[in-house]
């Protein structure tokens, strides 16, 4: 029948987008970087590219994903109060979505800069490319080291003109974030350094 054939493709490009996204990690794989990477090939290269492009380490790019969306493609804030009696639901409190948490100015920016308009928030390899320019371009800007971990998350969420103003001075909940985030990533490079797995294996005589 007509309609089947129709369907059919319909369908194959509905389960091939679903098979784009990733799983949700465990826990397990969570804690451990390299059970996390060795599981997803993919993302473990688009980590490395990033951290070669842009210098932001490979264990930062994690830990940033890892504390704003515990690597949940489709992560949203908190919705606003409900309306109408609890019948209409309320409005999400910001625009941030998808592995990084970017908002939608901060996202339209970097698709501005570096060109990538097809660029999305619930691809993987988009997220670490957007951490990797946020962090080189504002880290930059503040002049903070490469391996300041804390530094470079406070400047992630406060932006680099409020952490230059010292705005997170006052939010000791954010950092007590930062010092997390920094032993997260610190904890991640460690486990990415030692990780068996991940290292390109050694070709036999040179011939494979």
């Amino acid at each position: 029948m007509v309609w089947k054939r129709l369907l059919a493709p319909l369908l194959a490009l509905a389960v091939g987008a679903c098979a784009s996204i990733a799983p949700t990690p465990s826990n397990r794989e969570i804690a451990d970087a390299c059970l996390l990477l060795e599981r997803n090939r993919d993302w473990h290269d688009a980590l490395r590219e990033t951290a070669r492009n842009w210098g932001a380490p490979m264990g930062f790019q994690l830990a940033i994903i890892n504390q704003e969306s515990s690597f949940d493609a489709d992560a949203r804030p908190p919705r606003g109060e409900s309306q109408w009696f609890g019948l209409v639901q309320g409005d999400y409190i910001s625009s941030a979505t998808g592995y990084s948490q970017a908002l939608d100015g901060t996202w339209k920016m970097y698709q501005q800069k570096t060109g990538k308009w097809n660029a999305t928030r619930t691809s993987f390899r988009d997220a670490s490319d957007f951490i990797g320019w946020y962090f080189n371009t504002n880290g930059q800007r503040v002049g903070v080291d490469q391996y300041d971990y804390r530094a470079h998350y406070l400047i992630y969420h406060e932006g680099a003109t409020g952490y230059l103003n010292g705005t997170w001075k006052a939010k000791g909940w954010l950092v007590d974030v930062a010092a997390k985030v920094a032993a997260q990533a610190a904890r991640y490079e460690s486990q990415i350094s030692n990780c068996q797995a991940l290292k390109p294996r050694d070709k036999f005589l040179g011939l494979f």
